[in-house]
């Protein structure tokens, strides 16, 4: 005796071993044994064979006519085996009984299944409404085989490039452009990345790494409601005595800090470090403060930036020269001789910006010869330098003070050997790059006077005021490190921790609140310092143990930490641009880790051949390999080594400390994945410092 049966809506026919009154042993033809029960027995015979039988009803079922089938059922549920006998004949043998049973099973939208071996006629509204989707459905198949053919051939599909970065990183993978991607990935055995680019898709390197970056950053675009700027009432505020200037970039538009220098000559110095005051105006939770929280930072690249607030806002608060700006300044006062910190205040002011000061135009100017010798001149000195020279050489020599003395707690000395690099898009003009422009690339010696006289004051407001939050017991937004042990990174937390790798007991970024969300969530906090003092905790627009403190942290590490690498990558891209736009296919470079090594005058970092037995920092000529604009991938071939093996001693030291931040262009990571199964695929229809 055999059996047909139903197993979790698969059918199976084996030789029955044994039965009883609720269940049976069956064997399968593969000698697995399995106990059925007596609801899921369909059909028993005694030939032919199970495999015979099964075979035979397959091939009958599909000779059965569903329109047909339809109409002979009943408008009430029936089973397989009496639909078959009107179908067929009152006589109609088991094998035609499977046959019907097979075909009914297979053709949900004629028939819906009602139990084992029961079915029920679906609606004519219905056939026609599931006709018309199987028909759409093969549509939708022959469009995608089309597709699929199109881009095996070369050629891109209009609706496949217009969906291109969305299938590429957000893809619907039930949408037929994704599939016809897959199909034709799998077909021409070609990385999906690499199959879009033969065909076109990718027109523009450099749009493709920006659409993309728009899309999983800003996927609503990068423009502004538009909100008129929050009024100061600066008569409120009053007009402090000193002079301020600010020192950046040309290209700062949101000028957040100044520095004042008061007493020079009387023993006690004032020192004056005022930052920009959007805090006094925006309130924890209007809408301005809804668009800084959502976008929480500045996106700077190359040639163009993506400002956390609308620039009409920004200029409302920017301290800009010639105008008394409302500010939240501090003041700290010195021992003009011994540099001794004697006390800080803080004040909420109008402080007039005399000057701001372009780093890229004076750098060349204020040298440490010019800031530390009064006799030594250049020749036509551009105004306001005489006037501000006593000034800035007090600063720098302050500035040395207070980076000497974090030394001291950081345990060494910090290393400037690398230069930054500034990058200059030809005619751009601040305007959306299209990757065609002409790049150029300039360095700048880290910890040039100017940068560090910025850098020292902010670190030291910074420190300041994330100290002087924790004594009133007012949370903030710190970033602390807890040692430089290899590994250690830099945290973002609310609670004021030492941060090692700047040197100081705690440390809060406040000195940039138009271009950092965090900055300008400390400026209200140090604000409710200033205005209450010792009960500021209570007024503060942040309590303590506030959970949208925690919440603005992630949010921010989340973004900051892709706004940044797009930065990178940005960076990257241009300077592969500069190689090519200036035919370099070789460099000298300095050798980091095994194989690994960093141009000498551009800002590279790359894999080479014949690397491997090399010391860390030795110097060596570089052949460059093809580069990939896509991946942002290019690599060498050592060639020569420049320096000598005598001179090896203490360059690995000097390697290991700046190779720390070395990042390399990796594969990009893509959300197409042709190893899928099909049948898943196819069952649906900076300025300041940032330590």
């Amino acid at each position: 005796m055999f059996l047909l049966f139903d197993e979790a809506g698969k059918f199976m026919a084996g030789r029955v071993l044994s039965e009883a009154e609720s269940s049976a042993q069956v064997e399968l033809d593969s000698g697995k044994r399995v106990k059925v029960k007596a609801a899921n027995m369909l059909i028993k015979f005694e030939k032919p064979s199970p495999a015979e039988f099964m075979a035979t009803a397959q091939a009958a079922s599909q000779d059965i006519e569903l329109e047909m089938a339809w109409e002979f059922a009943p408008d009430e549920e029936f089973g397989f085996a009496d639909l078959a006998r009107d179908y067929f004949s009152p006589q109609a043998p088991l094998s035609e009984q499977a046959a019907m049973l097979f075909r009914l099973f297979e053709s949900p939208h004629y028939f819906r299944r009602a139990g084992k071996g029961r079915f029920r006629k679906a609606s004519a509204d219905v056939i026609a409404q599931a006709l018309a989707a199987i028909e759409k459905k093969k549509l939708v198949a022959l469009q995608i085989t089309q597709w699929a053919n199109e881009l095996g051939a070369g050629q891109c599909p209009e609706p496949v490039r217009e969906q291109l970065y969305k299938i590429l990183f957000k893809p619907d993978k039930n949408a037929p452009e994704y599939k016809a991607v897959v199909e034709a990935a799998r077909a021409t055995h070609t990385a999906p990345l690499a199959l879009l680019q033969k065909s076109g898709a990718i027109a523009s390197p450099y749009l493709f790494h920006w659409k993309r970056f728009l899309l999983e950053n800003f996927p609503k675009g990068t423009g502004f409601p538009a909100l008129a700027a929050p009024a100061i009432d600066e008569s409120a505020l009053p007009l402090s005595s000193a002079q301020a200037f600010s020192i950046d970039d040309s290209q700062t538009t949101e000028i957040d800090d100044a520095l004042s220098v008061q007493g020079l000559g009387s023993g006690t110095i004032t020192l004056g470090i005022h930052i920009a005051a959007p805090g006094l105006a925006i309130q924890s939770g209007d809408a301005v403060d809804q668009i800084g929280r959502t976008r929480l930072s500045t996106v700077y690249m190359p040639g163009y930036k993506v400002t956390m607030l609308p620039d009409a806002l920004v200029q409302t608060y920017t301290l800009q020269a010639g105008r008394d700006c409302p500010a939240l300044s501090l003041y700290v006062t010195l021992d003009e001789a011994t540099l001794e910190i004697k006390g800080h205040e803080s004040r909420i002011e109008r402080v007039s910006i005399a000057h701001n000061l372009r780093h890229d135009q004076l750098d060349a100017i204020v040298t440490e010869p010019w800031l530390l010798d009064p006799s030594f001149n250049h020749e036509n000195e551009p105004q306001p330098l005489p006037a501000l020279r006593e000034q800035l050489s007090f600063l720098y020599r302050l500035a040395k003070d207070l980076k000497a003395k974090r030394e001291i707690v950081r345990g060494k000395p910090e290393t400037f050997n690398r230069p930054d690099y500034n990058f200059r898009l030809v005619g751009n003009d601040g305007a959306e790059p299209q990757g065609s422009e002409t790049v150029q690339i300039s360095t700048r010696q880290r910890g040039a006077p100017l940068d560090l006289i910025v850098a020292e004051a902010m670190i030291l407001a910074n420190s300041t005021w994330g100290s002087w939050m924790a004594e009133l017991g007012v949370p903030g937004i710190y970033r602390s490190q807890a040692s430089l042990a290899p590994g250690v990174k830099v945290r973002m937390g609310t609670k004021a921790l030492p941060h090692a790798g700047i040197g100081v007991k705690s440390y809060a970024w406040s000195s940039s609140p138009l271009r950092r969300y965090v900055d300008l969530v400390n400026q209200w906090q140090i604000i409710a310092c200033v205005q209450h003092g010792k009960t500021a905790a209570l007024a503060a627009p942040f309590k303590p143990k506030d959970a949208s403190l925690f919440s603005i942290i992630s949010s921010f590490d989340e973004a900051y930490s892709a706004y940044n690498g797009y930065q990178g990558a940005m960076e990257r891209f241009w300077t592969l641009k500069y190689l090519q736009q200036n035919g370099i296919t070789e460099l000298e470079a300095s050798v980091f880790k095994d194989n690994m090594v960093r141009a000498d005058t551009l800002p590279l970092v790359l894999p080479v051949m014949g690397g491997q037995n090399l010391p860390r920092g030795a110097r060596v000529r570089v052949k460059l390999g093809e580069m990939d604009l896509i991946t942002l991938d290019i690599s060498g071939t050592v060639v020569e080594r420049l320096d000598t093996p005598a001179a090896e001693q203490g360059l690995a030291d000097n390697a290991e400390d700046e190779a720390e931040d070395d990042e390399v262009s990796g594969p990009i990571a893509i959300a197409v994945d042709v190893s899928e199964p099909a049948e898943s695929i196819d069952a649906a229809p900076n300025d300041n410092p940032a330590p």
